[in-house]
Protein backbone atom coordinates (compact mmCIF):
# COMPACT_ATOMS: atom_id res chain seq x y z
CA UNK A 1 0.00 0.00 0.00
CA UNK A 2 1.32 3.42 -0.97
CA UNK A 3 2.55 5.43 2.03
CA UNK A 4 3.96 8.99 1.98
CA UNK A 5 6.04 8.23 5.05
CA UNK A 6 7.67 5.28 3.32
CA UNK A 7 8.17 7.35 0.19
CA UNK A 8 10.08 10.03 2.13
CA UNK A 9 12.69 7.42 3.10
CA UNK A 10 12.95 5.89 -0.35
CA UNK A 11 16.48 6.62 -1.61
CA UNK A 12 16.96 7.98 -5.11
CA UNK A 13 18.35 5.57 -7.67
CA UNK A 14 21.98 6.59 -8.03
CA UNK A 15 24.56 5.02 -10.32
CA UNK A 16 26.11 3.33 -7.31
CA UNK A 17 22.77 1.87 -6.19
CA UNK A 18 21.95 0.71 -9.69
CA UNK A 19 25.26 -1.07 -10.10
CA UNK A 20 24.94 -2.59 -6.62
CA UNK A 21 21.55 -4.10 -7.44
CA UNK A 22 22.15 -5.04 -11.05
CA UNK A 23 23.81 -8.35 -11.87
CA UNK A 24 24.04 -9.39 -8.20
CA UNK A 25 26.31 -6.45 -7.42
CA UNK A 26 29.16 -7.24 -9.80
CA UNK A 27 28.81 -3.80 -11.35
CA UNK A 28 29.53 -2.22 -7.97
CA UNK A 29 32.61 -4.35 -7.61
CA UNK A 30 33.86 -3.09 -10.98
CA UNK A 31 33.09 0.52 -10.04
CA UNK A 32 34.87 0.09 -6.71
CA UNK A 33 37.94 -1.20 -8.52
CA UNK A 34 37.92 1.74 -10.93
CA UNK A 35 37.61 4.27 -8.11
CA UNK A 36 40.43 2.64 -6.16
CA UNK A 37 42.63 2.59 -9.25
CA UNK A 38 42.01 6.29 -9.86
CA UNK A 39 42.85 7.06 -6.23
CA UNK A 40 46.08 5.06 -6.46
CA UNK A 41 47.11 6.84 -9.63
CA UNK A 42 46.38 10.20 -8.02
CA UNK A 43 48.43 9.32 -4.93
CA UNK A 44 51.34 7.76 -6.79
CA UNK A 45 54.11 10.19 -7.61
CA UNK A 46 57.77 10.11 -8.41
CA UNK A 47 59.35 11.38 -5.21
CA UNK A 48 62.69 11.78 -6.97
CA UNK A 49 61.54 14.51 -9.36
CA UNK A 50 63.47 17.79 -8.95
CA UNK A 51 61.99 20.29 -6.50
CA UNK A 52 62.61 24.03 -6.37
CA UNK A 53 64.90 25.25 -3.56
CA UNK A 54 63.62 27.68 -0.97
CA UNK A 55 66.03 30.32 -2.31
CA UNK A 56 68.87 30.61 -4.81
CA UNK A 57 71.53 28.02 -3.90
CA UNK A 58 75.28 28.54 -3.88
CA UNK A 59 75.99 24.82 -4.43
CA UNK A 60 74.38 22.10 -6.53
CA UNK A 61 76.18 19.01 -5.27
CA UNK A 62 77.78 17.77 -2.05
CA UNK A 63 80.85 15.55 -1.68
CA UNK A 64 81.29 14.33 1.89
CA UNK A 65 84.77 12.94 2.56
CA UNK A 66 84.16 10.86 5.66
CA UNK A 67 87.32 10.18 7.69
CA UNK A 68 86.24 7.14 9.64
CA UNK A 69 87.48 6.85 13.21
CA UNK A 70 88.22 10.44 14.22
CA UNK A 71 91.42 12.12 12.97
CA UNK A 72 93.45 13.95 15.59
CA UNK A 73 92.94 17.70 15.25
CA UNK A 74 96.25 18.47 17.00
CA UNK A 75 98.09 16.33 14.43
CA UNK A 76 96.34 17.66 11.32
CA UNK A 77 94.99 21.26 11.27
CA UNK A 78 95.04 22.61 14.85
CA UNK A 79 98.59 23.67 15.62
CA UNK A 80 99.24 23.88 19.37
CA UNK A 81 102.81 24.84 20.44
CA UNK A 82 101.82 24.31 24.09
CA UNK A 83 101.86 20.55 23.54
CA UNK A 84 105.59 20.72 22.86
CA UNK A 85 106.13 22.99 25.86
CA UNK A 86 104.32 20.64 28.26
CA UNK A 87 105.19 17.36 26.55
CA UNK A 88 105.50 14.49 29.01
CA UNK A 89 103.74 16.26 31.89
CA UNK A 90 100.65 15.16 33.78
CA UNK A 91 97.61 16.61 31.94
CA UNK A 92 95.63 16.87 35.19
CA UNK A 93 98.25 19.24 36.54
CA UNK A 94 98.78 21.19 33.31
CA UNK A 95 95.34 21.22 31.69
CA UNK A 96 93.20 20.84 34.81
CA UNK A 97 90.04 18.78 35.21
CA UNK A 98 89.66 16.20 32.45
CA UNK A 99 86.42 14.82 31.09
CA UNK A 100 86.00 11.03 31.07
CA UNK A 101 87.37 9.37 27.94
CA UNK A 102 86.26 6.25 26.11
CA UNK A 103 88.87 4.02 27.75
CA UNK A 104 89.96 6.35 30.57
CA UNK A 105 93.60 5.43 30.09
CA UNK A 106 95.14 8.85 30.69
CA UNK A 107 98.76 9.25 29.66
CA UNK A 108 101.01 12.31 29.49
CA UNK A 109 100.57 15.49 27.46
CA UNK A 110 101.87 14.51 24.02
CA UNK A 111 103.26 16.79 21.33
CA UNK A 112 102.50 16.08 17.71
CA UNK A 113 105.04 13.86 15.95
CA UNK A 114 104.37 15.86 12.77
CA UNK A 115 105.80 19.20 11.72
CA UNK A 116 103.37 22.09 11.25
CA UNK A 117 103.82 24.88 8.69
CA UNK A 118 101.76 27.71 7.31
CA UNK A 119 100.68 27.37 3.68
CA UNK A 120 99.41 29.58 0.89
CA UNK A 121 98.76 33.29 1.00
CA UNK A 122 96.24 32.62 3.76
CA UNK A 123 98.87 31.10 6.03
CA UNK A 124 96.71 28.15 7.08
CA UNK A 125 98.45 25.84 9.53
CA UNK A 126 98.67 22.24 8.33
CA UNK A 127 100.79 19.31 9.41
CA UNK A 128 103.26 17.44 7.25
CA UNK A 129 100.65 14.68 6.85
CA UNK A 130 99.16 16.56 3.87
CA UNK A 131 101.82 17.66 1.36
CA UNK A 132 99.34 17.60 -1.55
CA UNK A 133 96.42 19.20 0.28
CA UNK A 134 98.71 22.02 1.45
CA UNK A 135 98.98 23.05 -2.20
CA UNK A 136 95.29 24.04 -2.17
CA UNK A 137 95.32 25.58 1.32
CA UNK A 138 93.90 28.82 -0.06
CA UNK A 139 90.75 26.98 -1.17
CA UNK A 140 90.00 25.57 2.30
CA UNK A 141 87.99 26.84 5.23
CA UNK A 142 89.19 25.02 8.34
CA UNK A 143 86.74 24.88 11.24
CA UNK A 144 88.58 24.28 14.53
CA UNK A 145 85.73 24.48 17.03
CA UNK A 146 83.37 21.65 16.10
CA UNK A 147 81.96 19.47 18.89
CA UNK A 148 79.93 16.29 19.17
CA UNK A 149 77.51 15.04 21.80
CA UNK A 150 78.93 11.52 21.70
CA UNK A 151 82.35 9.97 22.29
CA UNK A 152 81.59 6.43 21.09
CA UNK A 153 81.89 5.63 17.39
CA UNK A 154 78.44 4.23 16.64
CA UNK A 155 76.44 6.98 18.35
CA UNK A 156 78.80 9.68 17.08
CA UNK A 157 78.46 8.32 13.53
CA UNK A 158 74.68 8.39 13.70
CA UNK A 159 74.92 11.94 15.05
CA UNK A 160 77.27 13.10 12.29
CA UNK A 161 75.30 11.42 9.51
CA UNK A 162 71.72 11.92 10.70
CA UNK A 163 71.71 14.66 13.34
CA UNK A 164 70.64 12.17 16.01
CA UNK A 165 72.56 9.67 18.11
CA UNK A 166 69.67 7.23 17.74
CA UNK A 167 69.57 4.52 15.12
CA UNK A 168 67.01 4.73 12.31
CA UNK A 169 66.94 8.44 11.48
CA UNK A 170 67.35 9.66 7.87
CA UNK A 171 70.90 10.45 6.80
CA UNK A 172 71.82 13.91 5.58
CA UNK A 173 72.14 12.59 2.02
CA UNK A 174 68.54 11.42 2.22
CA UNK A 175 67.41 14.80 3.54
CA UNK A 176 69.14 16.62 0.67
CA UNK A 177 67.37 14.48 -1.91
CA UNK A 178 64.07 14.78 -0.03
CA UNK A 179 64.37 18.55 -0.09
CA UNK A 180 65.55 18.96 -3.67
CA UNK A 181 64.78 15.74 -5.53
CA UNK A 182 67.18 14.34 -8.11
CA UNK A 183 68.30 15.96 -11.36
CA UNK A 184 69.91 12.73 -12.57
CA UNK A 185 67.44 10.14 -13.88
CA UNK A 186 69.79 7.23 -14.58
CA UNK A 187 71.74 7.18 -11.29
CA UNK A 188 70.65 7.39 -7.64
CA UNK A 189 70.56 10.86 -6.14
CA UNK A 190 72.59 9.69 -3.14
CA UNK A 191 75.66 7.54 -3.80
CA UNK A 192 78.11 6.15 -1.24
CA UNK A 193 81.48 5.17 -2.71
CA UNK A 194 82.66 2.41 -0.40
CA UNK A 195 86.42 2.57 -0.09
CA UNK A 196 86.44 -0.56 2.05
CA UNK A 197 85.25 0.60 5.48
CA UNK A 198 81.57 0.84 6.39
CA UNK A 199 81.36 3.07 9.50
CA UNK A 200 80.46 1.70 12.93
CA UNK A 201 76.69 1.90 12.93
CA UNK A 202 76.56 0.16 9.56
CA UNK A 203 74.36 0.99 6.61
CA UNK A 204 71.95 2.92 8.84
CA UNK A 205 74.45 5.78 8.52
CA UNK A 206 73.26 6.04 4.90
CA UNK A 207 69.63 5.02 5.48
CA UNK A 208 66.40 6.82 4.67
CA UNK A 209 64.90 6.32 8.14
CA UNK A 210 61.26 7.42 8.08
CA UNK A 211 61.62 9.16 4.70
CA UNK A 212 60.45 7.29 1.56
CA UNK A 213 62.76 4.40 0.73
CA UNK A 214 63.73 5.94 -2.62
CA UNK A 215 65.91 8.44 -0.71
CA UNK A 216 68.28 5.94 0.89
CA UNK A 217 71.96 5.89 -0.07
CA UNK A 218 73.09 3.47 -2.77
CA UNK A 219 76.43 1.88 -1.87
CA UNK A 220 78.84 1.43 -4.79
CA UNK A 221 81.68 -0.97 -4.06
CA UNK A 222 85.14 -0.80 -5.57
CA UNK A 223 85.91 -2.23 -8.98
CA UNK A 224 84.44 -2.03 -12.46
CA UNK A 225 81.14 -3.61 -11.33
CA UNK A 226 80.30 -1.70 -8.13
CA UNK A 227 76.65 -2.76 -8.05
CA UNK A 228 75.60 -6.42 -7.90
CA UNK A 229 73.95 -7.77 -11.06
CA UNK A 230 74.41 -4.46 -12.86
CA UNK A 231 75.05 -6.32 -16.11
CA UNK A 232 71.94 -8.14 -17.33
CA UNK A 233 72.26 -11.75 -18.50
CA UNK A 234 69.06 -11.43 -20.56
CA UNK A 235 68.56 -9.91 -23.96
CA UNK A 236 67.04 -6.46 -23.79
CA UNK A 237 63.62 -7.51 -25.06
CA UNK A 238 63.43 -10.33 -22.49
CA UNK A 239 64.49 -8.02 -19.69
CA UNK A 240 61.91 -5.40 -20.69
CA UNK A 241 59.17 -8.03 -20.59
CA UNK A 242 60.26 -9.06 -17.09
CA UNK A 243 60.27 -5.44 -15.94
CA UNK A 244 56.81 -4.90 -17.42
CA UNK A 245 55.53 -7.95 -15.57
CA UNK A 246 57.04 -6.76 -12.28
CA UNK A 247 55.52 -3.32 -12.81
CA UNK A 248 52.08 -4.82 -13.46
CA UNK A 249 52.30 -6.97 -10.33
CA UNK A 250 53.34 -3.96 -8.24
CA UNK A 251 50.52 -1.87 -9.69
CA UNK A 252 48.05 -4.63 -8.81
CA UNK A 253 49.37 -4.46 -5.24
CA UNK A 254 48.83 -0.70 -5.29
CA UNK A 255 45.26 -1.15 -6.44
CA UNK A 256 44.62 -3.66 -3.64
CA UNK A 257 46.40 -1.91 -0.79
CA UNK A 258 46.51 1.74 -1.82
CA UNK A 259 49.51 4.06 -1.77
CA UNK A 260 52.33 2.30 0.11
CA UNK A 261 55.85 3.72 0.13
CA UNK A 262 57.52 0.30 -0.14
CA UNK A 263 55.63 -0.49 -3.35
CA UNK A 264 56.11 2.93 -4.92
CA UNK A 265 59.82 2.89 -4.06
CA UNK A 266 60.13 -0.60 -5.46
CA UNK A 267 58.72 0.53 -8.81
CA UNK A 268 61.08 3.54 -8.85
CA UNK A 269 64.03 1.33 -7.95
CA UNK A 270 63.27 -1.09 -10.80
CA UNK A 271 63.11 1.78 -13.26
CA UNK A 272 66.31 3.40 -11.94
CA UNK A 273 68.11 0.05 -11.88
CA UNK A 274 67.28 -0.53 -15.54
CA UNK A 275 68.72 2.84 -16.53
CA UNK A 276 71.76 2.23 -14.31
CA UNK A 277 72.74 -0.81 -16.40
CA UNK A 278 74.17 1.50 -19.02
CA UNK A 279 74.97 4.49 -16.79
CA UNK A 280 77.09 2.69 -14.17
CA UNK A 281 79.53 0.92 -16.55
CA UNK A 282 79.98 4.24 -18.34
CA UNK A 283 80.59 5.98 -15.00
CA UNK A 284 83.20 3.49 -13.87
CA UNK A 285 85.04 3.29 -17.20
CA UNK A 286 87.81 5.85 -16.77
CA UNK A 287 89.64 4.92 -19.99
CA UNK A 288 88.60 8.28 -21.42
CA UNK A 289 90.52 10.12 -18.66
CA UNK A 290 93.97 11.46 -19.58
CA UNK A 291 97.13 10.12 -18.00
CA UNK A 292 97.69 13.56 -16.51
CA UNK A 293 94.33 13.35 -14.74
CA UNK A 294 95.05 9.85 -13.46
CA UNK A 295 98.42 10.99 -12.12
CA UNK A 296 96.75 14.01 -10.52
CA UNK A 297 94.53 11.72 -8.46
CA UNK A 298 97.35 9.32 -7.58
CA UNK A 299 96.12 6.37 -9.63
CA UNK A 300 99.73 5.46 -10.43
CA UNK A 301 101.06 5.94 -6.89
CA UNK A 302 103.19 3.27 -5.27
CA UNK A 303 100.87 2.93 -2.24
CA UNK A 304 97.85 0.80 -3.10
CA UNK A 305 95.43 2.72 -0.88
CA UNK A 306 96.44 5.99 -2.53
CA UNK A 307 95.41 4.43 -5.82
CA UNK A 308 92.07 3.09 -4.56
CA UNK A 309 91.01 6.28 -2.76
CA UNK A 310 92.22 8.41 -5.66
CA UNK A 311 89.99 6.41 -7.98
CA UNK A 312 87.05 7.03 -5.65
CA UNK A 313 87.76 10.77 -5.80
CA UNK A 314 87.87 10.63 -9.60
CA UNK A 315 84.55 8.76 -9.67
CA UNK A 316 83.13 11.43 -7.35
CA UNK A 317 84.03 14.09 -9.91
CA UNK A 318 82.36 12.03 -12.64
CA UNK A 319 79.25 11.72 -10.46
CA UNK A 320 79.17 15.50 -10.04
CA UNK A 321 79.33 15.84 -13.81
CA UNK A 322 76.30 13.54 -13.99
CA UNK A 323 74.34 15.71 -11.53
CA UNK A 324 74.26 13.24 -8.63
CA UNK A 325 73.11 15.33 -5.67
CA UNK A 326 74.98 13.84 -2.69
CA UNK A 327 78.18 11.75 -2.83
CA UNK A 328 79.95 10.25 0.16
CA UNK A 329 83.34 8.58 0.22
CA UNK A 330 84.56 6.17 2.88
CA UNK A 331 88.18 5.32 3.63
CA UNK A 332 90.13 2.22 2.61
CA UNK A 333 91.10 -0.33 5.23
CA UNK A 334 94.49 -1.74 6.13
CA UNK A 335 95.93 1.44 7.66
CA UNK A 336 95.73 0.40 11.27
CA UNK A 337 92.37 0.91 12.96
CA UNK A 338 90.79 3.46 10.60
CA UNK A 339 91.79 6.95 11.84
CA UNK A 340 91.13 5.52 15.31
CA UNK A 341 94.68 5.36 16.66
CA UNK A 342 94.47 4.43 20.32
CA UNK A 343 98.05 3.28 19.84
CA UNK A 344 100.73 3.77 17.17
CA UNK A 345 99.24 7.11 16.20
CA UNK A 346 102.19 8.20 14.08
CA UNK A 347 102.15 5.11 11.86
CA UNK A 348 98.36 4.92 11.62
CA UNK A 349 97.83 8.61 10.79
CA UNK A 350 100.66 8.52 8.26
CA UNK A 351 99.05 5.62 6.38
CA UNK A 352 95.58 7.13 6.51
CA UNK A 353 96.82 10.51 5.29
CA UNK A 354 98.89 8.87 2.56
CA UNK A 355 95.73 7.12 1.40
CA UNK A 356 93.58 10.23 1.04
CA UNK A 357 95.87 13.25 0.62
CA UNK A 358 96.68 13.10 -3.10
CA UNK A 359 93.21 12.03 -4.25
CA UNK A 360 91.46 14.82 -2.33
CA UNK A 361 93.90 17.49 -3.53
CA UNK A 362 93.51 16.16 -7.07
CA UNK A 363 89.71 16.34 -6.74
CA UNK A 364 89.81 20.00 -5.67
CA UNK A 365 92.23 20.95 -8.45
CA UNK A 366 90.27 19.02 -11.07
CA UNK A 367 86.90 20.47 -10.09
CA UNK A 368 88.43 23.94 -10.04
CA UNK A 369 89.95 23.57 -13.51
CA UNK A 370 86.59 22.42 -14.90
CA UNK A 371 84.64 25.27 -13.31
CA UNK A 372 82.79 22.88 -10.98
CA UNK A 373 84.28 23.76 -7.60
CA UNK A 374 82.13 26.86 -7.10
CA UNK A 375 78.97 24.73 -7.30
CA UNK A 376 80.29 21.68 -5.45
CA UNK A 377 80.39 21.72 -1.65
CA UNK A 378 83.14 19.50 -0.20
CA UNK A 379 83.30 18.52 3.49
CA UNK A 380 86.16 16.62 5.18
CA UNK A 381 85.39 15.34 8.67
CA UNK A 382 85.48 12.49 11.12
CA UNK A 383 82.92 11.86 13.85
CA UNK A 384 85.04 13.49 16.60
CA UNK A 385 88.64 14.37 17.40
CA UNK A 386 91.28 13.05 19.76
CA UNK A 387 92.81 13.98 23.11
CA UNK A 388 95.94 16.16 23.43
CA UNK A 389 97.26 13.70 25.98
CA UNK A 390 98.24 10.12 25.28
CA UNK A 391 96.31 6.95 25.70
CA UNK A 392 98.97 4.53 26.83
CA UNK A 393 102.29 5.70 25.44
CA UNK A 394 101.73 6.51 21.75
CA UNK A 395 98.03 6.80 20.99
CA UNK A 396 95.18 9.25 21.59
CA UNK A 397 91.66 8.59 22.91
CA UNK A 398 88.35 9.97 21.57
CA UNK A 399 87.64 13.66 22.09
CA UNK A 400 84.21 15.13 21.23
CA UNK A 401 84.87 18.46 22.99
CA UNK A 402 86.69 20.21 20.16
CA UNK A 403 87.91 19.01 16.78
CA UNK A 404 88.69 20.18 13.27
CA UNK A 405 87.07 19.71 9.89
CA UNK A 406 87.27 21.66 6.67
CA UNK A 407 84.91 22.79 3.94
CA UNK A 408 85.64 23.89 0.40
CA UNK A 409 83.90 25.21 -2.74
CA UNK A 410 80.13 25.67 -3.04
CA UNK A 411 79.77 29.13 -1.47
CA UNK A 412 82.42 28.72 1.25
CA UNK A 413 84.99 31.43 1.98
CA UNK A 414 88.46 30.35 1.01
CA UNK A 415 91.77 30.39 2.85
CA UNK A 416 90.44 30.94 6.35
CA UNK A 417 90.07 29.25 9.71
CA UNK A 418 87.09 29.62 11.99
CA UNK A 419 86.83 29.15 15.73
CA UNK A 420 89.46 27.78 18.05
CA UNK A 421 90.18 25.35 20.84
CA UNK A 422 92.11 26.08 24.04
CA UNK A 423 95.91 26.21 24.01
CA UNK A 424 96.06 22.40 24.16
CA UNK A 425 93.55 21.71 21.38
CA UNK A 426 91.31 20.01 23.92
CA UNK A 427 88.01 21.93 24.09
CA UNK A 428 86.36 24.45 21.78
CA UNK A 429 86.53 27.91 23.40
CA UNK A 430 85.95 30.34 20.53
CA UNK A 431 82.90 30.18 18.21
CA UNK A 432 81.93 26.75 19.50
CA UNK A 433 79.88 24.78 16.96
CA UNK A 434 77.71 21.68 16.92
CA UNK A 435 76.99 19.15 14.18
CA UNK A 436 73.52 20.70 13.85
CA UNK A 437 75.20 23.96 12.79
CA UNK A 438 77.16 22.11 10.12
CA UNK A 439 73.98 20.51 8.76
CA UNK A 440 72.09 23.82 8.80
CA UNK A 441 74.90 25.49 6.86
CA UNK A 442 75.14 22.68 4.31
CA UNK A 443 71.39 22.85 3.67
CA UNK A 444 71.53 26.64 3.41
CA UNK A 445 74.26 26.48 0.77
CA UNK A 446 72.07 24.14 -1.25
CA UNK A 447 69.16 26.55 -1.09
CA UNK A 448 67.22 24.82 1.70
CA UNK A 449 65.88 26.50 4.82
CA UNK A 450 66.67 23.86 7.44
CA UNK A 451 63.70 24.88 9.59
CA UNK A 452 61.25 24.39 6.73
CA UNK A 453 62.54 21.12 5.27
CA UNK A 454 60.35 18.88 7.46
CA UNK A 455 58.62 15.51 7.31
CA UNK A 456 55.61 14.58 9.43
CA UNK A 457 56.46 11.48 11.44
CA UNK A 458 55.39 10.18 14.83
CA UNK A 459 53.04 13.11 15.32
CA UNK A 460 55.41 16.00 14.65
CA UNK A 461 57.37 17.69 11.89
CA UNK A 462 60.87 16.19 11.86
CA UNK A 463 63.95 17.74 10.29
CA UNK A 464 67.68 17.02 9.94
CA UNK A 465 68.57 19.65 12.53
CA UNK A 466 65.75 18.64 14.91
CA UNK A 467 65.03 21.84 16.90
CA UNK A 468 68.65 23.02 16.75
CA UNK A 469 71.12 24.41 14.25
CA UNK A 470 72.42 27.85 13.31
CA UNK A 471 73.83 28.80 9.93
CA UNK A 472 77.54 29.66 10.14
CA UNK A 473 77.22 32.90 8.17
CA UNK A 474 80.83 33.96 8.80
CA UNK A 475 82.19 31.20 6.56
CA UNK A 476 79.81 31.81 3.64
CA UNK A 477 81.20 33.77 0.71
Amino acid sequence: MFNKKNRSHQPSLTRKNFLSQAGMGFGAMALSGLIQQEECQAQQKNVLLPKPPHFSPKAKNVIFLYMDGGPSQVDTFDYKPALKKYHGQDPKSVIGKLAPTQFNSIGKVTQSPFEFKQHGQSGLWMSSLFPHLSEVADDLCVIKSMTSQFEEHTFANYFLHTGSGLQGRPSMGSWFNYGLGSVCSNLPGYVVLNGGLIPPGGLDCFGNGFLPAAYQGSVFNQGSNPVANILSKDKQEVQLKKLDLLKKLDQEDQQRFGSIDAIESRILNYETAYRMQSAVPDLMDISDESEATKNLYGLNASFKNTQSFGRQCLIARRLVERDVRFIQLTCPGGNGDRWDQHSNLKEGHEKNALSVDQGIAGLIKDLKSRGLLDETLIIWSGEFGRTPFAQGSNGRDHNPHGFSLWMCGGGIKRGMSYGDTDEFGYKAVDKRLEIHDLHATMLHLMGINHTKSTYLWSGRDMRLTDVHGHIIHDIIA
